[in-house]
């Protein structure tokens, strides 16, 4: 049996065959690069969208099918509202990274409401307000939401299925904190009627027909992009956890069936997020969030013109022994965990007269392993689980000075992902689980076979005085612009 999964990322849509053995055949993508008509906007055409999925899904269908199932993964939160009856947007699809709710989501604050602006809740409110401010519309019933995952599957379904699973109901900010239902106190403070909503069914199980496919095969996998990362790394136990290392960077850990006892934001600065659902049974995670990562490595390529590849830095980095004793905070758009902190900016400490190219880039790579390596002490911290070994995947995790400073930041082994989207293979065993294709979450488990491990490469001390020098240099950076500094969602 094979499995065809379509991943949606904020830059395209990949589709692949997902064989027996975990081996993915016929990749196909197509490009649809997100818009910002201005500062702080981000759009993207739903429509176009839709016809990439179903032209990638038929070539992958058309090269190696039949399936037994499909599976789905998709960048979280980005928000689109529809005409039920003729199934077309009734305005842009509105991308996870659009800040264009700040405001509303700073009010929201002063009457006990903690909405992030990435989060789809104050989106759709900011869509309504756009194509029915009176809501007449939707409380006819006329208009439907959706995130990117519900708006694949009435592609698929072809309007036959107004759904969306656990994982991605959990990054809306409109359902409740043990992850039941839809919260009716956030839904009437923004006006978003009910109706407009989907329903919320488990990350696997036969959840209905891709009846717009050959051979019409049950769609039987959902999830977010970094709850199928994890589930493609196999960290399907509690305590094992994954990085993913792309544009931004994002630490996921699977803590079981018990919820983390903070409601929005823990200790450490992780968020509690479904990983999955089965059966109705959530389990649970935590996520610990880098704002920038490949960000860095693309603007000394494309900025500073130091590089001119991204994978050149790794050659370039390693033609010097250190960074000559400089430090770069990777704060280019604020930092995420732990500190949380939206005014802070990316930041070199300690060049010199004899600081040259190979350093500067080495240092930035240093820098993204010292992030990586506050995520998982956060982790930790937030979910009192141990992690043994932290598994990555994503672009940087092909980059070798790269893993090996993640390795000697975090002091523990680096499991390489076979493949630099894990997304692709956590969708498929979703879907593969739900078909009888893989029998259960410690099936799942025993499937994980890392590409290559990346051991620490310095002694204890070293990497004491290294963390700590590191952290005085992250110090510096924090509230660059203290007016930003005081905001937090």
């Amino acid at each position: 049996m094979s499995i065809l999964v379509v991943d949606v990322g904020t830059s395209g849509v990949r589709s692949s065959i997902v064989r027996a053995d975990g081996t993915v055949e016929h990749v196909h993508h197509v490009q649809i690069l997100p818009d910002t008509p201005f500062p702080g906007l981000v759009e993207f055409d739903a429509s176009a969208l839709a016809a990439a999925v179903l032209d990638v899904a038929n070539r992958s269908l058309a090269d190696g099918g039949p399936v037994a199932g499909v599976g789905i993964a998709n960048q979280r939160a980005s928000t689109i509202v529809w005409d039920r009856a003729t199934g077309q947007p009734v305005g842009p699809g509105i991308g996870w990274q659009d800040l264009r709710t700040v405001g509303t989501c700073l009010e929201l604050q002063a009457k006990g409401f903690r909405l992030a602006p990435n989060a789809s809740a104050t989106k759709v409110a900011a869509l309504l307000d756009l194509v029915d401010p009176d809501r007449s519309r939707a409380e006819r019933g006329e208009l439907a939401f959706g995130t990117v995952d519900t708006w694949v599957v009435w592609t698929l379904t072809g309007g036959r299925l107004h759904v969306t699973d656990a994982s991605n109901a959990g990054v809306t900010g409109l359902v409740r904190g043990d992850a039941s239902e839809w919260d009716a106190a956030v839904l009437d403070e923004l006006r978003i009627p009910i109706s407009m909503l989907p329903t919320i069914v488990d990350s696997t199980g036969n959840i209905g027909d891709a009846v717009v496919l050959s051979g019409r095969p049950p769609i039987g996998g959902i999830a977010g992009d970094q709850q199928a990362s994890l589930v493609g790394q196999g960290c399907t136990r509690p305590g094992l956890a994954k990085a993913t290392f792309g544009t931004g960077g994002m630490l996921d850990q699977c803590v079981g069936a018990t919820r983390p006892s903070f409601s929005s934001r823990g200790e450490g600065g992780t968020i509690p997020v479904v990983a999955w659902r089965r059966d109705g049974e959530v389990t649970w995670g935590i996520e610990a969030i880098m704002l920038s990562a490949g960000t860095c490595v693309e603007w000394l390529r494309d900025d500073l013109g130091l590089i001119d590849t991204a994978a050149a830095s790794n050659e370039i980095a390693a033609s010097c022994a250190d960074t000559g004793d400089v430090w770069f905070v990777p704060a280019l758009l604020g930092l995420g965990t732990p500190v949380w902190d939206f005014g802070a900016r990316g930041t070199f400490v300690g060049i010199t007269r004899g600081t040259g190219r190979p350093q500067l880039v080495r240092a930035v790579l240093e820098g993204v392993a010292h992030r990586g390596c506050d995520l998982l002490l956060a982790a930790e911290t937030d979910s009192g689980l141990p992690i043994e070994a932290l598994r990555i995947d994503g672009g940087m995790s092909a980059n070798e000075v790269f893993t090996q400073a993640l390795a000697d930041s975090c002091g523990r082994p680096i499991e390489i992902s076979p493949l630099l989207e894990a997304t692709t293979l956590g969708a498929a065993y979703l879907a593969g689980m739900a078909v009888g294709l893989w029998k259960d979450e410690h099936d799942i488990a025993r499937t994980w076979t890392p590409r290559k491990v990346v051991e620490p490469s310095i002694s204890a001390d070293e990497h004491h005085t290294r963390r700590e020098r590191w952290l005085r240099a992250r110090g510096r950076a924090e509230a660059t612009i203290p007016e930003l500094s005081g905001l937090d969602f």
